[in-house]
């Protein structure tokens, strides 16, 4: 059965199709949440909640093609409201060596987090659904609710901003941000 049939099944009522839809899209989930709390338990946390979420308001859906990104929208607003509710930010050290890539990697991994921690909300919400999500720029401007060339806006600023704080290039000379981040 492919994703389109799926979801409009899950919007008539069938909740099978909708745990489907979410078992199908659980790692993409999964990734967004963590980029936005920091931590493995909260990122689960937050699947979770935007999963009842979904469940609860699928007949809500107007238009079937947008499914991931009413979702990701869902998922973005559960996240921020666990952050409000922590009113504390994890420290980078906190996180845990297995979250990441050992070695040189996991050193720029990290370094990128932090740094993509450090923008502002606008700036963080289009680079991590643009670079992380790999959403096109006009999924991106329906998700935030804002015009494309606003998102692209939001896009090179928190590029320029993310080149500020890892300071362009790495020890070994390699640029760290390139077009693509």
């Amino acid at each position: 059965m492919n994703e389109l049939s799926l979801i409009r099944k899950a919007v008539k009522g069938n909740k099978k199709c909708l745990e489907e839809l979410l078992v199908l899209h659980s790692d993409q989930l999964y990734r967004t949440a963590f980029l936005y709390v920091r931590n493995r338990e909260d990122a689960l946390d937050v699947v979770q909640e935007a999963s009842y979420k979904a469940f609860m308001s699928i007949s809500q859906l107007k238009n079937e093609k947008f499914f991931l990104t009413w979702l990701t929208r869902i998922l973005i607003n559960c996240s921020y409201a666990v952050l409000k509710k922590k009113k504390k930010e994890i420290p980078i050290d906190k996180i845990s060596e297995g979250d990441v890539d050992r070695g040189e990697q996991g050193v720029e991994s990290l370094d990128l987090l932090k740094a993509i921690n450090q923008l502002n909300e606008k700036h963080k919400d289009a680079i991590i659904l643009f670079y992380f999500q790999d959403l096109p720029i006009s999924e991106v401007a329906k998700v935030m609710n804002i015009p494309e060339n606003t998102v692209k806006t939001y896009l090179s600023r928190g590029k320029e901003r993310l080149k500020k704080l890892l300071g362009g290039v790495n020890h070994n000379g390699k640029k760290l941000i390139s077009k693509s981040i």
